[in-house]
């Protein structure tokens, strides 16, 4: 981390300005050399300055540039942004000539990488950095600026301080039990510390189900045999004519999305192709694609049609389906019904039809009401926010249920500890107090360039 990098930080095209940033102990003095007004070398940090930048004596854009000076600054070291005139040509060829002046382009996300290399911020914090650039609702920012402000990280510090502190006192009494004055361990205290540290990880794993859904939304897919109106409660759903509707079975082939928000919480609605059995070769390789995407929902929409009896092709469905994540929309309540909710006990049920808002909302008020999102909505969300996180607190999750097992089978409190030490790194390396290089350069490499 030498060497000095720089990038365009804002996006390609045309724009009021566009930003070009630099990082690295030299990049105050070759932004210097190349910038026509004061001397960048004397001015004080965190200021702005008007000029130009030239190259070869010839003027390239009229700019502004800020200077910020280590160690107050995102990486930590000295970093100068560029602001020019936006357009592809200008800023391509500002950012050439800090290239060559012997520059390395940053790498995707090498920024923030240096940030939390340079201990600025720590791995949590940079992939909020990620998420509150990706994000896609208010209630996806909100959960990325409380990672981003260190909530989560505070809250697993004090999780790894209760264990450091029962290994501490664990190794004082092994190696020193001689001494009277220093606080003896039990095997009762180490397995109610134990015990309060699985119930705060399972509240942290369990609210973090809840993150997901902020963070990527819910999946859901809507699937029925062909005509029952599935394509119609897309279209109602999302407000657009995105799916075509017609009488004809086999109307939709292929997969159908379209996206909504309810409560600041984003749904991804799939619709599928009508499943049935069928000799038509493309129909078939949708429905295949439907019932493969019934494994990967957050949420199942069944559509029956409530004025029909149900048929082979229905009750197939009901097979294939996760009975704890379907809603069962009885369509076209408008005609004599065949179907109530009484025949699907156990089943989450709504009566709709496509002809009226009401018959929609009553869809919107159902899927509220499973997924608790009102409460989603107004909690304040220290949660975590990846499976690369998630992962890691089930595996610590494990090593500290291993240590409870062996205070209950009595084992050498010298063994429980080093279930408990597993424990404390698992922790530390959700926030990166612990981590490999590969796994660091694969995070930051899926960062865009700039950030």
């Amino acid at each position: 981390m030498e060497d000095n990098i720089v990038a365009i930080s804002t996006a390609i095209g045309v724009g009021a300005i566009s930003i070009v940033r630099i990082s690295g102990k030299d990049s105050i003095s070759i932004i210097n050399d190349l910038f026509v007004g004061c001397d960048l070398t004397k001015v004080a940090s965190h200021t702005i300055h008007y000029g130009y930048i030239k190259e070869n004596d010839k003027i390239i854009d009229e700019v502004l540039v800020t200077v910020m000076k280590s160690p107050k600054t995102f990486t930590t070291e000295d970093i100068v942004e560029v602001n020019c005139h936006g357009g592809i040509i200008a800023t391509n060829k500002v950012l050439k000539s800090i290239l060559n002046k012997g520059v390395r382009l940053a790498e995707a996300g090498e920024f923030t990488k240096r940030a939390f290399l340079n201990g600025r911020i720590d791995l949590t914090q940079a992939e909020a950095v990620m998420d509150l650039i990706e994000s896609k609702t208010d209630s996806a920012r909100n959960q990325a600026v409380n990672q981003l402000t260190g909530k989560i990280s505070s809250y697993i510090e004090s999780l790894r301080l209760k264990i450091k502190n029962l290994l501490a006192t664990i190794e004082v009494n092994i190696d020193y039990p001689e001494y009277y004055d220093i606080e003896q361990i039990t095997i009762e205290k180490v397995k109610k510390v134990c015990q309060e540290l699985e119930v705060e990880i399972n509240q942290m794993i369990d609210e973090s189900k809840n993150g997901k859904i902020i963070k990527e939304g819910i999946k859901t897919v809507i699937v029925g045999r062909p005509n029952v109106g599935k394509s119609s409660i897309l279209n109602n759903l999302i407000g657009e004519d995105k799916a075509i509707v017609t009488d004809i079975e086999g109307t939709t082939r292929d997969i159908i999305e379209g996206n909504i928000q309810i409560d600041g919480i984003a749904l991804n609605i799939i619709d599928t192709a009508g499943i049935r059995k069928t000799t038509n070769k493309i129909e078939e390789i949708g429905v295949q694609k439907s019932l493969n995407l019934l494994k990967e929902a957050d949420l199942i929409l069944l559509v029956l049609n409530s004025s029909e009896s149900l048929t082979e092709n229905d009750y197939n469905l009901l097979k294939e389906v996760n009975k704890d994540k379907t809603i069962i929309v009885l369509n076209k309540n408008d005609l004599k019904p065949k179907l109530t909710e009484k025949e699907f006990d156990g089943y989450n049920v709504v009566s709709t039809n496509t002809l009226s808002i009401e018959g929609v909302n009553s869809l919107k008020s159902k899927i509220k009401e499973i997924f608790n999102l009102e409460k989603i909505k107004s909690s304040d969300r220290t949660s975590l926010t990846n499976i690369r996180q998630l992962s890691l607190a089930e595996q610590a999750k494990k090593t500290l249920q291993s240590a409870i097992k062996g205070v209950n089978n009595h084992l050498p409190i010298d063994m429980v500890a080093i279930d408990l030490k597993a424990t404390f790194d698992l922790l530390g390396e959700i926030i990166g107090k612990t981590y490999s290089d590969e796994i660091i350069n694969h995070l930051f490499e899926n960062f865009c360039v700039g950030k």
